[in-house]
């Protein structure tokens, strides 16, 4: 597909899922406009890229919808996409509803399946936000039908996973791997690591599993320094390490390292070290969430863990079948799936095709 708009407008806050958006979709586009929060570096930034204005996207901020529609008419972009149904969307959509511009709004799992549950004034803006826009995407199905359920009526709604920008050879499924477990989400209270640590720790106490077992624990966050000390309690420093932060292209490299990847968050919709973890070749295992069902069938092609006290049992069982030669055809059929459904490239040119309806639907 071509150039499909004219001018796009791109909000959001400065994170990697909107420096990959942009990158991703800026040509498609004739201009992009951004305004976020936080200036991204030049060098990150696309050639088409007309301006970037940085703004406060905070509730308290009650002169950032103004802001938005004087860019609004000094750019007169024709359409207009916005990362977040949170407070972003919140000033966005104040800014774009008596523009005639349509726009298209992009969920994260926390917009819509915890901030509703806050309180009354959470849930009635992240209704509004979903009302408001003239499309709806979102990375898994459950995501998608709980926008639905808080909307209060089915959206124009998408499935679109942001997907991976590269895939290792298939050759790398059949290396040999070391005997390694790998976490590497954000050490916070939703992500669990305590669990995984402890679940490990039960594997080794009883034996259960060889002693040149490792776990792999990536990523920092608010409890690093809690988790570590978990980790010398409970006399695992022999096997567990911490790698810390790794860069991207590094951190592929360490899936590549691993024959088990874990991840039991509280709530999540489709992560994307889920989606490079399958296709570098991990078997993963998981907490029991609709989003993660829908890339993983319990006991085929991974390992859902529907209560915490089961972890360990979970553990045990993807690392007996990560040993065998039976895991060959089930670490392919994920190779293939992720292949298939969450590339880049293919997903970015699906973004381009919303735009490129809803414009022909306006027009």
């Amino acid at each position: 597909m071509s150039q499909v708009c004219q001018r796009l407008l791109l909000i959001g806050t400065d994170s990697i899922h909107t420096r990959r958006y942009l990158k991703g979709i800026a040509p498609y586009c004739g201009s992009v406009v951004l305004i976020t929060n936080q200036a991204i570096p030049k060098e990150e930034l696309p050639e088409n890229l007309l301006a970037q204005h940085v703004t406060n996207f905070s509730l308290r901020a009650f002169g950032t919808a103004k802001a938005i529609r004087a860019l609004i008419k000094q750019y007169q972009p024709d359409i207009a996409h916005v990362q977040q149904a949170n407070s972003v969307a919140w000033h966005a959509a104040n800014a774009l509803k008596a523009s005639g511009i349509p726009w298209v709004l992009s969920c994260w799992g926390s917009d819509v399946l915890l901030l509703p549950k806050k309180n009354w004034l959470m849930k009635q803006m992240v209704k509004f936000n979903l009302l408001c826009a003239n499309a709806v995407t979102a990375d898994s199905q459950h995501l998608l039908n709980t926008a639905n359920a808080v909307a209060g009526k089915p959206l124009n709604a998408h499935m679109l996973v942001f997907g991976l920008e590269q895939l290792p050879s298939e050759a790398v499924l059949t290396q040999d791997r070391p005997k390694r477990i790998l976490s590497c989400r954000l050490h916070k209270p939703l992500y669990r690591i305590d669990a995984i640590i402890h679940a490990f720790a039960e594997l080794v106490k009883h034996q259960l599993i060889d002693a040149d077992w490792q776990l792999e624990i990536a990523a920092r966050g608010e409890q690093t320094d809690e988790l570590k000390a978990l980790v010398d309690s409970l006399g695992l420093n022999e096997q567990v390490f911490f790698s810390g932060f790794l860069p991207h292209a590094e951190l592929l490299d360490h899936y590549l390292d691993a024959r088990v990847f874990v991840s039991v968050p509280e709530s999540d919709s489709t992560p994307v070290s889920l989606l490079e973890a399958m296709g570098s070749g991990c078997y993963p295992v998981l907490s029991d969430l609709p989003a993660n069902r829908e890339w993983v069938v319990d006991g085929e092609t991974g390992e859902v863990c529907r209560e915490m006290s089961a972890l360990a049992n979970k553990l045990q069982q993807a690392i007996a079948v990560s040993t065998t030669p039976s895991i060959q055809p089930i670490l392919k059929k994920n190779y293939l799936l992720i292949k298939e459904k969450a590339m880049f490239a293919s997903n970015m040119a699906a973004f381009a095709q919303i735009y490129f309806t809803l414009l022909a639907k306006s027009n």
